[in-house]
């Protein structure tokens, strides 16, 4: 027997269930859960940076097997794989800036984690230094993880939990910086150099599965204002703020500083007393892991900290305390000395990076935001190519503890400068809020 038309089943399919504004509940799109993802992209950042720092404490000793036989040739060659990589992240991080912002965040992470997953696999197989360099020139075009997550972060927290956000984010790549040094030297112990490449890049490859399957993002590019400049000169306008330009210039040093030493102190360590139950690579990746470990304990907690107090003080602060810290790294006697003051400037470094996120989207609107976090990751790679060839220039030169104090006096200048030239009332409020994609002019689309 045929239905009717009109039966209370087929008026049920053609005219779905309304709320009391008398909107269509089917048409509205699911809201986007800020604390979702950004726990989520907090375990991806977490494995991600675990994956890229396993090789941090055993790279110049890996340089040995692949033939470089002097020590002053390991920390040059150690310096020039980690700038190369730097200096080409320096030249594409603004372009994939520009490119979030019309296209999407959540690609960029993809594209950031599945090119390292390459790379980082490739170096296992490397028969040449020049290979890890080659291969670091690659990887520093087409990564970036962090600016790709931090943005994402950013354009979907409210304002007035943007520290918190992005201290959770700085504390995973606190977390993965210091896990990472610590199970690299020891797999690398166990197992070899190369194997703990492939393991590292099956960690990047579980990374992107989490994003890609537990981060959403309903992006919706901003209209472009009428007569807004384009290209360089739309780049030029976003830096016209006295506020970003000192925040560019504090990524800048901040990774110039600590890039300075990572690539010579496993060598450094090599050359205090020994410790009887730790090998050089094991001792290297603790001394690193410790201040990992305390930055990501600090990080958090200063970031809400500024969220209640203004972030340009805790920047001040953390720029000068950790410049401090580093000025006796430069005259240790015992490796036990060096590890007490790692985990203490771990502390300090907590506040660097998360307050001068905070700052840099707080004075930013949402549609600038891919742009702004692209420059500050250029200038913080450009800080990255400086560092390592400083570092180890004054390393093969002057000797190892000139980096540590070139280092602590750089940081020193920063909070100079940001006393200076920083408004202390703290940036000023952008007028739109920093609301999630999926529901305009909310504060949270979980609330």
């Amino acid at each position: 027997m045929a239905r009717r038309p009109d039966s209370n089943a087929d008026h049920a399919a053609a005219d779905p269930p309304r709320d009391r504004a008398g909107r269509d509940r089917a048409a509205r799109p699911v809201p986007i859960s800020w604390r979702r993802n950004l726990y989520a992209l907090w375990a991806a950042q977490t494995l991600a940076i675990m994956a890229f720092s396993l090789r941090v404490p055993f790279l110049p000793l890996y340089l040995e097997e692949l033939g470089t036989v002097s020590d002053d040739a390991q920390a040059l060659w150690s310096g020039a794989i980690n700038a190369g990589g730097a200096l080409v992240m320096a030249l594409s991080a603004p372009f994939w800036g520009a490119i979030s912002d019309r296209y999407g965040r959540k690609p960029m992470v993809l594209r950031a984690m599945l090119a390292a997953m390459v790379t980082i696999g490739l170096m296992g197989l490397a028969t040449a230094p020049w290979h890890l360099l080659a291969l670091r020139f690659v990887e520093g075009a087409f990564t970036g993880t962090v600016t790709a997550s931090t943005a994402l972060v950013a354009a979907g927290t409210p304002r007035e939990r943007a520290g918190y956000a992005l201290g959770m984010i700085q504390t995973a790549v606190f977390s993965g910086a210091s896990l990472g040094p610590l199970f690299g030297g020891v797999l690398a112990d166990q197992i070899g150099y190369r194997p703990t490449f492939a393991v590292a890049s099956a960690m990047m490859a579980a990374a992107a599965v989490v994003v890609l399957f537990f981060v959403r993002e309903r992006f919706v590019p901003a209209p472009r204002p009428a007569g807004a400049r384009r290209g360089v000169r739309a780049t030029f306008d976003v830096l016209a703020g006295r506020v970003l330009l000192t925040v560019v210039l504090a990524m800048l040093v901040i990774r110039m500083a600590a890039s300075a030493t990572q690539p010579i102190l496993p060598l450094y360590v090599e050359r205090l007393p020994k410790v009887g139950w730790a090998s050089d690579a094991t001792l290297a990746g603790l001394i690193l892991g410790v201040a990992g470990l305390t930055s990501a304990l600090s990080s958090v907690a200063l970031g809400r900290l500024g969220d209640r107090r203004g972030h340009r003080q805790v920047l001040l602060w953390s720029a000068a305390g950790a410049g401090l810290l580093y000025l006796p790294m430069a005259v240790v006697g015992q490796a036990w000395h060096l590890l007490a003051l790692q985990a203490l400037f771990g502390i300090a470094a907590g506040g660097l990076i998360p307050s001068a996120n905070a700052m840099a989207a707080g004075a930013t609107t949402p549609e600038r935001r891919g742009v702004v976090f692209g420059l500050l990751a250029g200038s913080a790679s450009l800080g990255g190519f400086i560092g390592p060839i400083a570092g180890s220039g004054l390393a093969a030169t002057v000797g190892y503890g000139a980096a540590f104090a070139a280092a602590g006096v750089a940081l020193l200048l920063l909070a100079a400068a940001i006393a200076l030239l920083m408004n202390p009332a703290g940036p000023p409020r952008p007028a739109p809020a920093v609301v999630t994609p999926a529901a305009p002019g909310k504060r949270g689309a979980d609330r």
